[in-house]
């Protein structure tokens, strides 16, 4: 096969030259902004014998030492200021593409859309650059200089290679000139290829359709009888037992999630109604965590209750304290937990006079709760009363005891008389 031409270069644009970028002194971390601008400079810095020499190039390409840029194909070019007065004549020079290499280059963008609206857009696809190596790898950029300094590179051709990535952060076809050809003339190629290939696509003929006649698709038929639906299991299947792999979730995790899952599958399947499916995620996570087996924080539940609650930006005795309500009162309890309220007159007004008169101590209203230093009754919306402790003067509530519509019934259970 007869490689294509490559098409006649527009004048001057295998030759740009670049006024001097204005100072950048002092810039943090990385010196470009793009990642093939970034790469660039990587290129340079590994093959570097000196890193006190690149540094003193990188403080002279962000003091404005670097004068205007030229970029033609296999070579950058400019003048750089040092300690002399009369500026140092530096290079860099690279491979360029041979026509091969162009090839690939230009049917891998003309084949993706995307890839030329990227480019369009002064972007530079990952793919593409990589196609036909198209950004420079270690040991690909020749520096060269004028100066006496015999450094590999010199902290002129430093200074020039860190100033051509921030050309290449503005222009990333830039690296295209330096690889042997220019921005129009790619994009022409590019402009043709496109038009070559949506005509061989609009050509092509499309395979013939199946077809069914009218009368056949709209004749009278007899469907079978679906068979019976299976019977619905007695209980909640059981998931299977999932393995301890290093950087695999958590198999208590996976089995409690399982679990939770089948148990709220037959519930629905049994039933017809989902019942948690109106819980917010965080009623949800105090649910699931309520419902872990076994007793006290164990070093399982202290894992479940840390990924619970970060999962929902809370901490982990914000859940422990939840939890605790859950158990005292369904949802109910964590809304007494998590919602004061102003009862209406009532209930609420009776509860005062109910335990003064069982030799309570003297309790302080606020809203829907009565409160001594360290015990506390909220009333629910659900008429009952809940109790709650903390130590003493702490304000540091956490619920106690059974629910109750008699306040003294509650603060017995609360007081275990």
């Amino acid at each position: 096969m007869t490689p294509r031409r490559a098409p006649a270069p527009r004048r001057d644009d295998r030759r740009r030259t670049f006024p001097a970028l204005p100072p950048r002194p002092g810039a943090p971390g990385d010196f470009a902004t793009t990642w093939w601008g970034n790469a660039w400079v990587e290129s340079m810095e590994d093959t570097a014998l000196d890193t006190a020499r690149l540094q003193r190039g990188r403080a002279y390409a962000g003091s404005g030492h670097v004068d205007a840029i030229t970029v033609t194909p296999g070579r950058v070019m400019a003048y750089v200021h040092g300690s002399r007065p009369r500026p140092y004549r530096t290079e860099i020079r690279l491979r360029t593409l041979d026509e091969t290499g162009w090839e690939d280059l230009l049917d891998a963008a003309a084949a993706r859309p995307d890839h030329i609206a990227a480019l369009l857009d002064k972007d530079m696809p990952h793919t593409l650059a990589a196609s036909a190596d198209l950004l420079p790898t270690g040991g690909d950029l020749t520096p060269d200089c004028s100066c006496p300094d015999d450094g590999y590179p010199c902290k002129h051709a430093a200074a020039l290679c860190y100033q051509t990535a921030r050309l290449l952060d503005e222009d990333p076809f830039v690296l295209f000139l330096m690889r042997g050809r220019g921005e129009h003339e790619v994009l022409a190629d590019l402009t043709r290829r496109n038009a070559t290939r949506s005509a061989a696509e609009r050509t092509t003929a499309a395979p013939p359709m199946p077809t069914v006649e009218a009368r056949v698709a709209l004749a009278a038929r007899t469907r079978p009888v679906l068979p019976p639906p299976f019977p619905v299991p007695a209980q909640p299947g059981r998931p299977p037992v999932y393995p301890q792999t290093p950087g695999a979730p958590d198999p208590l995790a996976l089995d409690l999630l399982a679990t939770e899952a089948a148990a709220r599958a037959h519930t629905f399947l049994t039933t017809g109604l989902d019942p948690i499916g109106a819980l917010t995620p965080w009623q949800d996570a105090v649910r699931l965590a309520a419902a872990h087996p076994g007793s006290g924080l164990t070093a399982s539940t202290r894992a479940l209750y840390r990924d619970l609650a970060a999962a929902l930006d809370r901490t982990p005795t914000d859940l422990a304290r939840a939890v605790a309500a859950w158990r005292q009162g369904g949802l109910a309890g964590l809304a007494v937990l998590e919602e004061p309220w102003d009862p209406p007159a009532g209930p609420f007004d009776r509860a005062r006079p109910a335990l003064a008169a069982a030799d309570f101590p003297h309790f302080r209203p606020w809203r829907n709760r009565l409160s001594t230093p360290s015990l506390q009754l909220r009333f629910g919306r659900d008429a009952l009363w809940y109790g709650y402790e903390s130590d003493r003067d702490r304000e540091d509530w956490w619920p106690r005891g059974t629910p109750d519509t008699d306040p003294v019934g509650a603060l017995t259970a609360l007081l275990g008389r």
